[in-house]
C-alpha cells in the first residue's frame, strides 16, 4: 500500500485551494488537493511540508488530520492510503509548480471541478460543512 498525503488548505474568507494536474501526468487535468507521496523513512505531516514547498513553494507552519481513505483505481496496480490535513502556510506567494493551473474555491463549488475519485467523499464534508479546515486549526500552536 502506497501512502499519500494531501492539503486542504483554507484562506479567511472560506476559500480552499485546489490544483489541475498537467496535461501529461497521470489522470490529466483532473482536480486535486496538493500533495503528494510519502517517501521512506518519512512522517505524513513532514511529507506534506515537503510537498508543498516541491508544488507550490510554500512553507507549511501548521497541520492537523482531518480525513483518511484508502483507494484503489482501476489502472493502479497499488492501493493508495490519503491522510488529508488541514494545512496552514506562512505568507508569501504561491508559486504553482507541479499544476497546470490552481483555483481558489467555496467548498459548495467543488463540486463543479473534475477531481479525482479518491477525493469524493472528502469533498461531499467540505461542501455540507461536516469538515470545516479553519476551525480544525483554531486551537493548534
Amino acid at each position: 500500500m502506497r501512502v499519500v498525503v494531501a492539503a486542504v488548505i483554507a484562506r479567511a474568507d472560506r476559500r480552499l485551494l485546489i490544483g489541475q494536474r498537467r496535461r501529461e501526468d497521470t489522470s490529466a487535468l483532473k482536480w486535486e488537493f496538493p500533495g503528494g507521496k510519502v517517501r521512506d523513512g518519512e512522517g505524513p505531516e513532514e511529507a506534506l511540508a515537503r510537498e508543498l514547498r516541491e508544488e507550490l513553494g510554500i512553507a507549511m507552519t501548521k497541520s492537523r488530520e482531518i480525513a483518511r481513505v484508502r483507494h484503489q483505481y482501476a489502472n493502479h496496480p497499488e492501493e493508495l492510503e490519503i491522510h488529508f490535513f488541514a494545512a496552514q502556510f506562512a505568507d508569501g506567494d504561491i508559486t504553482p509548480r507541479a499544476f497546470e493551473r490552481i483555483a481558489w474555491v467555496l467548498p459548495r463549488e467543488l463540486s463543479q471541478y473534475d477531481f479525482l475519485e479518491a477525493n469524493r467523499e472528502l469533498i461531499a464534508q467540505l461542501a455540507t460543512g461536516k469538515i470545516k479546515p479553519t476551525e480544525m486549526l483554531e486551537n493548534l500552536p
